[in-house]
């Protein structure tokens, strides 16, 4: 595991995060038509087009690669370059993942925090929460970076 995390970020990034991207995976794979209705606030089920399914089966594909990534990243490498790079592009996602679910979403109910469904909460509060850690562990508001162990070469 990335050893130079502060223990907040390290939980969120290293656990949290990639369960997240996981779970999102393995919804959008078992129930596709509900994953996609529930995207956008409505009362009227609509049926799944083969477009929508497609697109809702890559979006999936993408959270489980964006969970794989992490992984790989996050409990590989003690180099905080990488790892700074790393969540600097993650949060340059997040802030494009907000962007679309307001474009789709509209302003009425991009606002609308009662009328959220799962997929909302997830798609907004959870990924505003996650561009937030982000930026604060690279102001370094969340603590400093550790000092990762090296092996010393005997001569």
């Amino acid at each position: 595991m990335s050893t130079i995390l502060p223990p907040f970020p390290r939980v969120i990034f290293t656990i949290f995060e990639p369960l997240a991207t996981i779970g999102a995976y393995l919804s959008t794979i078992f129930d596709t038509s509900s994953f996609a209705e529930a995207q956008v606030p409505s009362t009227i089920p609509t049926p799944l087009t083969p477009t929508s399914r497609i697109l809702a089966l890559q979006l999936g594909n993408c959270y489980g690669l964006l969970g794989l990534i992490a992984v790989a990243v996050l409990y590989s490498t003690s180099e905080p370059k990488v790892v700074r790079n790393y969540l600097i592009a993650c949060a340059i996602a997040d802030v494009g993942h907000l962007w679309a679910t307001y474009d789709g979403l509209g302003y009425a109910n991009f606002v609308d925090i009662k009328g959220w469904s799962h997929l909302s909460w997830g798609n907004i509060a959870i990924t505003l929460f996650l561009f937030i850690v982000r930026i604060g562990y690279l102001i370094g508001l969340l603590g400093n970076d550790r000092v990762a162990a090296t092996a010393k070469k005997e001569l």
